[in-house]
């Protein structure tokens, strides 16, 4: 049901062998699991176990955010805890990760580097933040 509303809705679904037994999508490459596509493109990959899809995240995340939907408290907390990413929600829209939405005023740029800082640094500088938002499916309006 989701794969034909996202289709009716003009996305292009990019699957790998186990996806494409499930529902009808192009196949997916290697390439397309470290692929920022900025349109209407998802690749989908079955994995085996959540520590699977932990391992996939991290492998090949551009280390932002990332996101996990889930009623299991406990599956949503391990995810949160192994993700290497700047921030990890459960049950939130990736919308809200915006330096606006965390109060740090308007956003002027994007880091998923741990270390930004340059010249000489005390400990403030060599601390690495990681954001975990937890929610119950909010979203952010368009």
């Amino acid at each position: 049901m989701v794969a034909a509303a996202l289709v009716a809705k003009g996305v292009e679904l990019r699957g790998d062998e186990a996806t494409r037994a499930i529902i009808e999508t192009v196949a997916a490459t290697e390439e397309d699991w470290s692929t920022e596509y900025l349109d209407y493109i998802l690749a989908v990959k079955v994995v085996p176990s959540m520590q699977a899809a932990i391992d996939h995240i991290n492998e090949y995340s551009s280390q932002h955010t990332e996101v996990i939907v889930t009623k299991n408290v406990e599956a949503a907390e391990a995810f949160m805890a192994q993700i290497d990413s700047a921030c990890v929600f459960h049950n939130v829209s990736t919308r809200f990760s915006d330096g606006e939405e965390f109060g740090f005023g308007a956003e002027i740029g994007i880091s998923t580097d741990k270390l930004h800082a340059r010249g000489p640094m005390g400990l403030r500088e060599l601390t690495s933040y990681q954001y975990r938002v937890r929610g119950e499916g909010q979203l952010k309006a368009q």
